[in-house]
């Protein structure tokens, strides 16, 4: 039997879209029409004004990290072997605030402010998936190189 795995995500109908953006390595955010606010994690409604009338909207991929933690023990399936891991907030430049993991940084350069990029990395499918199913990308920044302004992700190779 296979450990339950705590990191892949449910992909339904409607946030097929955002999980095919991904493996594109294009980051997806939620804009309101009727207030004009951008939301991340997807919902069917904005969260400020209640509106259903919410569309996608390729984010520009640039962050600034908020805050951080460096964790190192976690016991649920893949997280123990990824140790020590970046856990981290970022405001996306779009304006929500976006869990994530920060990679390729040393966490004594971690800065509050810093400015980071999209990249995605590609996670192992569910054993226990239909074969239909892909892995599925996950969003995770990196720290922006100086004159660096993407809008297509770096994709990562899986861990």
């Amino acid at each position: 039997m296979t450990a339950q795995r705590f990191d892949l995500p449910d992909i339904d109908a409607f946030t097929r879209p955002y999980w095919e953006a991904a493996a594109d390595g294009r980051l997806l955010i939620r804009r309101c029409a009727a207030c004009g606010t951008a939301h991340h994690y997807p919902r069917e409604f904005c969260p400020s004004c209640w509106s259903e009338d919410v569309a996608w909207e390729q984010a520009s991929g640039r962050a600034t990290l908020y805050t951080w933690s460096v964790v190192h023990l976690n016991d649920l399936p893949p997280f123990g072997t990824r140790v020590p891991y970046v856990a981290a907030v970022v405001d996306l430049a779009e304006g929500p605030r976006m869990m994530t993991e920060v990679v390729d940084c040393e966490a004594s350069a971690l800065r509050i402010g810093m400015d980071l990029h999209v990249r995605f990395r590609t996670e192992e499918a569910n054993p226990e998936a239909p074969a239909s199913s892909h892995a599925p990308a996950v969003a995770v920044f990196a720290p922006a190189a100086p004159d660096t302004s993407p809008v297509s992700g770096t994709p990562l190779p899986a861990q």
